[in-house]
């Protein structure tokens, strides 16, 4: 186990596996872009091989989670509610307090069958992101500026487009618009003082447009909305480069199904049926904060070898030409290449770890709130 564990944290395996993820993603971005003439004619076809497409990139950081750190995924949830995972199309509700917490809703998709399917609503800035943002792209993700003035008519189309979706489809929301940090928290808890709305401890104030339009377009599409809310076991405070370096965490994730005829249709009383969910998330957490698990009945879904066999075809097709070239250059004697090389290697641990960055807490967010940050 030390010596797997070792093996973990060398830097050239994990460089080598960044690399199968940087260029797989770049083959992948430009067979979606060849599909783009599907659209005119069989739009469906379209959305149905980008669904694979997109699977094939998304399951090699899952598998990150599950094979590599090893990470365990528990689900807090009634039989019945498991049995409709994969079957309808749903909103999913997830509280935003953790780095990783995008890939553990990653991995419940995918072992749930719609991993390629997901989608959610995300903030514009990460259409630019290399990979992430032009992947998202080619599967129709909606992506908004949080400034509802410039984002109404994108929003609504975006989500209007996806009412004929023709594979399940799982769509996220963060109804609190940015990820948890005290600082933040403090800052909506004054929001919530000055609208009168009660006091959340482990929440921010969520956003109630977002999740209202979301319900208002695609009624007769969605026929749930799923509550999840995320904790990890011993107080663990996650993140992507702990999985990079093989740490193992183990995620409990309480689920809880609501049917949309159970939702009001107005808009107001929509909002506040959102409130009411957020304080009984916040509760959740307290009972888990205090005992150590959520109540109810644990479900845990299996592990599927998918995710690892799409990351062993992709590094067989690209890790030899590499190997291959990087024995050429050493064996040539050349500084120039040997140089060239280098800077290479450098280059691309850089990206990988900008990418990597993305998901830091201490680096991503919106300035919800903050007046300062928005001024500069």
């Amino acid at each position: 186990m030390a010596l797997l564990a070792y093996l973990k944290s060398l830097f050239i395996l994990q460089l080598l596996m960044g690399f199968v993820f940087v260029v797989s993603g770049l083959i992948i971005n430009f067979i979606q872009l060849c599909t783009c003439v599907l659209w005119p004619i069989n739009k469906q076809l379209y959305r149905r091989i980008n669904c694979r497409l997109s699977y094939s990139l998304w399951s090699q950081l899952v598998m990150m989670l599950e094979w590599w750190s090893g990470t365990d995924c528990t689900l807090y949830t009634d039989q019945a509610t498991a049995d409709m995972f994969g079957k309808e199309h749903v909103i999913i509700i997830l509280n935003h307090n953790f780095e990783i917490d995008f890939l553990c809703g990653w991995t419940i998709c995918e072992r749930f069958g719609v991993l390629g399917s997901s989608k959610v609503l995300a903030k514009h800035e990460l259409l630019k992101v290399p990979l992430i943002g032009w992947t998202w792209y080619f599967l129709e993700i909606v992506f908004c500026k949080r400034r509802w003035e410039e984002d109404r008519n994108t929003v609504f189309t975006g989500l209007k487009r996806l009412q004929d979706y023709p594979e399940c489809m799982w769509f996220l929301l963060y109804c609190e618009g940015t990820r948890f940090t005290e600082k933040k928290h403090q800052i909506s808890m004054q929001v919530a003082e000055s609208k009168g709305l009660p006091q959340l401890k482990y929440h921010l104030l969520p956003r109630t447009k977002g999740f209202t339009t979301t319900m208002q377009c695609l009624k007769g599409t969605v026929k749930a909305v799923y509550d999840v809310t995320l904790n990890f076991k011993d107080n663990q405070t996650p993140t992507l480069l702990g999985i990079v370096n093989g740490k193992k965490y183990k995620a409990d994730m309480s689920v809880r199904r609501f049917p949309v005829e159970d939702i009001p249709d107005d808009e107001q009383e929509c909002a506040k049926w959102l409130h009411k969910l957020y304080q009984e998330k916040d509760a959740l957490q307290e009972m888990y904060n205090k005992e150590g698990k959520f109540p109810g009945p644990i479900v845990i879904p299996r592990r599927r070898p998918w995710t690892l066999l799409n990351f062993l075809f992709w590094a067989s097709l690209l890790l030899s030409p590499l190997i291959k070239f990087a024995y050429g250059v050493a064996i040539s004697g050349s500084p120039l290449l040997i140089i060239g090389f280098i800077i290479f290697l450098v280059i691309a641990s850089v990206a990988i770890r900008r990418l990597i960055g993305v998901t830091e807490v201490k680096k991503t967010g919106s300035s919800y709130g903050n007046q300062e940050a928005k001024k500069k």
